[in-house]
């Protein structure tokens, strides 16, 4: 876990109404730049160097560039350029060209990769020193204490997964972790945990939240936990699921570098976590996660609609799916499908579609064979401009009547993964075609030729008679 410990900003203060340009970093002044176990494979590109120019009505500042100076980790990382493609230097200085940023506005950039060195213990540390400059703006400076944390602490992966919580209904988990290296914890340890589709219960008073009703929390224990020993907290987590949440989700990380988030203002009222010993059942992730199913569902009901036409017509049909809801298929939750299964006596030409500046012909997959089922996913990229979430989401099928059936049913059938109403996600695709044309002009030109002439001859022969009458 990467942790940073914010400081007042290094800052040239321009009143507004001054005319002067100023400038001022929001860097950290303290980093953590890998764990002392990783040694020489760890490799950390999270740090950056915020620029902002002070608001007032002195215009854009001009040119702004960094020089960073990480000569001061000499022993504790390596330090190689690094940057968004406009920085530069092979270390351990480098100058980033930040260009013209505008009053009131700011702009970040990451110096350098971080890289690891083995034998480091943690604690090991060293300052890095960075000048922000302008060509209209007095220059500013800062430092950031950098440091080696450690050990890595290992989370247990996967739990097992949860089904059928009622939104409300408490349900709990108990993070555990192991240090499976060499190190102890001397700083003692962190557990971040965050949620979604959930919320988390405030109760221990060594944890802190961001709100009353809060996703994620951070708890703080002095144990020092020993090197290769396991540990479990004291008591679990309770967490509830949120109105019309179809799913939720629960990750935890833990960290022998506590550093308190910012947000975190909210402190537990409850009596203190802590940690006990317990068996290594696996520990080797980097966290612990948790997958819940609620019972809120999201219904789905087909939309459906007649072929109606002659013989020989390619007319358009809408097809689709209607959400009833209540729960709203956001996410990473699979919005689902709908098959459809065209009546007998017709065939599909086209289910055309359009995605940005371009489009397609098929919106859903095709059957092998004739006869077969459409399937259209409608989370795919394909139905990206037709779908809306707790809506009606269809797409004009192009249907071309073959011949005539009496009483032929096509079928469409939807499906998710959340609809607990299986009842009414079957509908029947009537067909209702009416005989051909006697001719076609566009699609049977020999027909109309061979019609224009006889009704030609027939025109011909009055002629001749009335002339044979006059002549007479």
């Amino acid at each position: 876990m990467t942790a940073v410990t914010p400081t007042a900003p290094a800052e040239a203060v321009a009143a507004d109404g001054s005319g002067e340009v100023a400038l001022r970093l929001e860097t950290p002044s303290t980093f953590a730049m890998y764990n002392a176990d990783e040694g020489a494979g760890a490799s950390n590109s999270d740090f950056v160097v915020p620029v902002a120019v002070e608001a007032s009505d002195g215009g854009p500042a001009r040119d702004v560039r960094v020089v960073v100076d990480a000569s001061g980790l000499a022993g504790v990382a390596r330090a190689v350029k690094g940057g968004y493609g406009n920085c530069t230097g092979d270390g351990p200085v480098f100058t980033c060209v930040y260009g013209d940023l505008q009053n009131g506005d700011g702009e970040s950039n990451a110096p350098f990769t971080l890289h690891g060195v083995d034998g480091v213990e943690p604690g090991a540390s060293g300052t890095v020193t960075y000048t922000a400059s302008a060509d209209n703006a007095a220059s500013v400076t800062g430092t950031t204490r950098m440091t080696v944390g450690g050990p890595t602490l290992h989370g247990p992966g996967a739990h097992a997964g949860v089904s059928g919580l009622r939104p409300g209904k408490p349900g709990t988990v108990t993070p555990g972790f192991a240090n499976n290296s060499r190190f102890p914890a001397a700083q003692g340890v962190a557990l971040q945990v965050d949620a979604e589709g959930l919320a988390l219960a405030t109760r221990y008073s060594n944890c802190s939240y961001p709100g009353p009703l809060p996703a994620s929390a951070w708890c703080v224990f002095p144990t020092k936990a020993a090197a290769g020993a396991a540990y479990r907290t004291s008591a679990p987590l309770v967490y509830t699921a949120l109105p019309g949440k179809l799913t939720g989700s629960l990750v935890y990380t833990w960290s022998a570098s506590p550093q308190k988030p910012a947000d975190h203002t909210v402190r537990g009222t409850g009596a203190p976590l802590t940690l006990v010993g317990t068996a290594d059942n696996g520990f080797a992730s980097g966290d612990g996660t948790l997958g819940v199913t609620t019972t809120v569902q999201a219904d789905y009901r087909p939309v459906t609609a007649t072929v109606r036409g002659r013989v020989g017509d390619t007319v358009k049909v809408r097809l689709g799916v209607r959400d009833l809801g209540p729960g709203r298929l956001l996410g990473d939750e699979s919005p689902g499908r709908f098959e459809v299964v065209p009546p007998e006596g017709t065939t599909v030409t086209s289910i055309p579609y359009t995605f940005e500046d371009g489009g397609g012909t098929w919106a859903c997959d095709r059957p092998e064979t004739p006869g077969g089922v459409f399937v259209c996913e409608i989370g795919g990229d394909r139905f990206m401009e037709a779908r809306h979430e707790g809506d009606t989401t269809t797409l004009d099928f192009h249907v071309r009547i073959d011949r005539r059936v009496p009483g032929a049913r096509g079928t469409i059938r939807t499906y998710n993964p959340y609809d607990r109403t299986p009842g009414n996600d079957v509908a029947a695709i009537p067909l209702e075609a009416s005989p051909a044309l006697p001719y076609r002009p566009l699609r049977q030109p020999g027909t109309w030729v061979a019609v224009g002439s006889g009704v030609l001859a027939v025109v011909v022969a009055a002629v001749y008679r009335r002339r044979r009458a006059a002549g007479g």
